[in-house]
Formats: structure tokens, sequence, C-alpha cells
């Protein structure tokens, strides 16, 4: 019998590309041309130096973040993990669709056709995922792609480039997009990114009983705030863990503000804020950056006693 494995198209060999078609007529139609290594694409090439110029861990994190953020909206849902039954799988799809805009700002580029942007003259498709695999549409084939992926359950995310050849794709869906077949991805995709983490989430740090009570209902926003400090000394809360405890309700700055004194007399730990100088400075002198209007309780260990008593109101 026949070997019937698939074969891997190599560099050298012809590729066509689907027809376009509108509304189910063929409006364009392709010819073969030759598929050329990673090394030989000079498209690929200046596109993959350009990246290669950017702060891509910084800015693409700072993207990735805000997508994931914005879909949990948890200033209002009360919601911060992707992963929650809370949370649709429709909904951590929309993490990709909206990744693909805040890369293109990010980036400083623009929405610009034939395809998603131009980056060094080159026109390039952005697509980014939550699962292990990207829908390539039928204008994306056999152009220069950014993949984005990010791995929700272990919270990091990396970012590849290729070109997406028709060859390299699986069957199409019922919208005819198709997926990249996973040995084209190992053998000619080029890593602009490895796997890098996403900033921590502290509020899954804390255990039901805790979550409990932090999120209790009919309980005053800075009652809840000052319990959730003392779970969690020595731990950078962003601005958006505050806001999601004090999911719904108003100004819960001012909130978290109220408790330093709590926490203070309770459980003996000092709150700094980002937002003041010299609670930033203080919190970096013992390591911890609450910049971006962060929060942290320090212990008595780390604190030492030495940070001047008029800071603590």
């Amino acid at each position: 019998m026949a070997n019937s494995k698939r074969v891997l198209a190599a560099p050298g060999s012809s590729c066509l590309r689907d027809p376009r078609e509108r509304k189910g007529i063929v409006v364009e139609e392709f010819s073969p041309h030759a598929i050329l290594s990673p090394s030989d694409d000079d498209e690929l090439q200046r596109v993959f130096q350009w990246l290669q110029h950017r702060d891509l861990a910084s800015l693409l994190t700072v993207a990735v973040d805000d997508a994931v953020k914005y879909v949990l909206d948890g200033s209002r849902t009360g919601r911060f993990d992707l992963n929650s039954d809370e949370v649709d799988s429709d909904e951590r799809s929309a993490v990709g669709t909206n990744l693909q805009y805040r890369i293109i700002n990010v980036l400083g580029l623009l929405k610009e056709r034939p395809l998603d942007t131009v980056i060094d003259g080159t026109p390039v498709e952005l697509k980014a995922t939550v699962r292990n695999n990207w829908m390539i549409p039928t204008e994306g084939q056999c152009e220069v792609c950014l993949l984005s992926e990010v791995d929700t359950k272990n919270m990091r995310h990396r970012a590849l480039l290729m070109r997406t050849h028709r060859a390299w794709l699986n069957k199409p869906n019922k919208d005819k997009k198709r997926t990249i077949w996973a040995d084209a991805i190992r053998t000619y995709s080029l890593a602009v990114l490895d796997w890098t983490p996403l900033p921590p989430e502290p509020l899954k740090l804390l255990t039901p009983e805790q979550l409990a009570i932090a999120f209790a209902p009919r309980v005053g926003q800075t009652e809840r705030l000052t319990s959730l400090f003392g779970f969690l000394p020595d731990t950078v809360f962003p601005r958006s863990s505050i806001e999601t405890v004090c999911s719904g309700n108003k100004d819960p700055m001012r909130r978290a503000r109220q408790a330093k004194s709590r926490v203070l007399d309770r459980h003996g730990f000092t709150v700094l804020c980002g937002a003041w100088r010299e609670d930033l400075e203080c919190a970096a002198e013992r390591g911890y950056d609450i910049s971006n209007n962060a929060w942290i309780a320090l212990s008595p260990e780390t604190f030492n006693d030495s940070f001047p008593s008029e800071f603590l109101f």
C-alpha cells in the first residue's frame, strides 16, 4: 500500500494560493509561485529585521496584557482570570481579535491595505490566537504574517513571523480559513519573541476563602481592601486588581487610600502607592516596582520601620 503520509512542501516547490472570491464568485486568480526558504525571502527578512530593532518583549507584553484585561473588564465584572468558567469561549477568542489592533498601536504602525499593515514597505497580515494555531484567511495565504500566541493557562505569550504558503495550510473551515500545518510552523517560522511571561495577577494567589472575603457582597470597599492587603503582604497589586475587587463601585483608589491606616493597625503592614514619588522610591529601594499606580503592603520585615510616618495617611 502506498504511503499516504503528507509531505511538507520544501523550498523550491511550487505553491498556488486559493482564488479570491466575493459572494461565491471568483474575482481574482493567482499564478503558481516558488516557495522560498525564510533566509532567501527578502520581504520576510526585511520585516524580521525591522521587528528585531524594537523592544518586543515590553511592547507586545503591554499589548497582550491590555487585550486580556479589556476582555475581562474587571472594573465592571469583577473577573480576573481568563480561564474562569465566567469567561466563555467567544470572549477568550476576542482577545486575539482585540490584540491585532493593539499590536499595530504599540509598534507605531498604521492600519493599512492590502492586508492589516505595512512594515518597511512589505504588506503584513496580523493574526493572534489564544489556542495553538492561527486561522489564515484567503487574503493571508502566501503573505508575510506576524503570528501572536497567548497561552492563557500559563499566562505567557510569544510571536512568530512566517510566510503562510497555501502549501503549508490545512483544509479550510466553513469560512474558507485554514490553519497552519504544525510541521511548517516548526520548520519555517522565525521566532521574533520567545515565550514571555505576562504580568502576574495577584488575585489568583488568593484561596477560595480569601476570595470570598475580598469580594464579599454588602461589605464596604475599604474593609475588603484592608483584608486583601492583609492576605498578600509584599505583593504588588496593579491598579486593575484594586479596580476589580471594587468592581461596580466608585472611586476605588480613594478607598484604597482609606485602607492604609486600617492595614497598619490590624496587620502591621505599610501600604504604598506608586502614584506618589516617595512611595515609589521606597518600594524601589526594597526591590518592588509599583509604577503605573500599583500598590503594595510591605511587611515589617521588608519595610524595616524606615519609612517616615507622614506617608502613612
